[in-house]
């Protein structure tokens, strides 16, 4: 009997630090109990949720907007397509004090100041405002 204790006893030692060993080696979940992720989770959710709701309220009321008001729509798309021409031909007028500007710029040498200047003005891409400058 005595053999098997002493045999027992180390054994039963070692097993119970090996399980302490483990046990502090395991990985914590940072003191968080499962309340707190469940409410945690659950504010996630409910936050992403809320933001669903509020894109899908404004796509309706731009839906009910557009529907309702067509002719004040219509009359802002041409409002805005007057005040920046989409593309600058040859026969395209400008606000005569742009053109002045525009041209003695050129006339200094600053095309690219000119160039700089008509795209802020009429919102036209650099390809366009390059040729109408160079038409100058």
């Amino acid at each position: 009997m005595g053999d098997v204790l002493t045999v027992l006893v180390p054994a039963l030692v070692l097993a119970a630090a090996l399980w302490a060993l483990a046990t502090a080696l395991k990985p914590r979940d940072g003191g968080m109990s499962d309340a707190d992720r469940y409410q945690l989770d659950l504010a996630r959710r409910s936050q992403a949720h809320y933001a669903a709701q509020v894109q899908a309220a404004m796509a309706a009321r731009a839906r009910i907007e557009a529907a309702a008001l067509p002719s004040q729509n219509r009359q802002q798309q041409i409002q805005q397509q007057n005040q920046h021409p989409a593309a600058l031909g040859p026969g395209t007028m400008l606000n005569p004090q742009l053109a002045l500007e525009l041209q003695t710029l050129v006339r200094n040498g600053q095309k690219l100041q000119a160039i700089r200047l008509l795209r802020q003005a009429t919102h036209s891409n650099l390809l366009t405002a390059k040729q109408y400058v160079d038409r100058l």
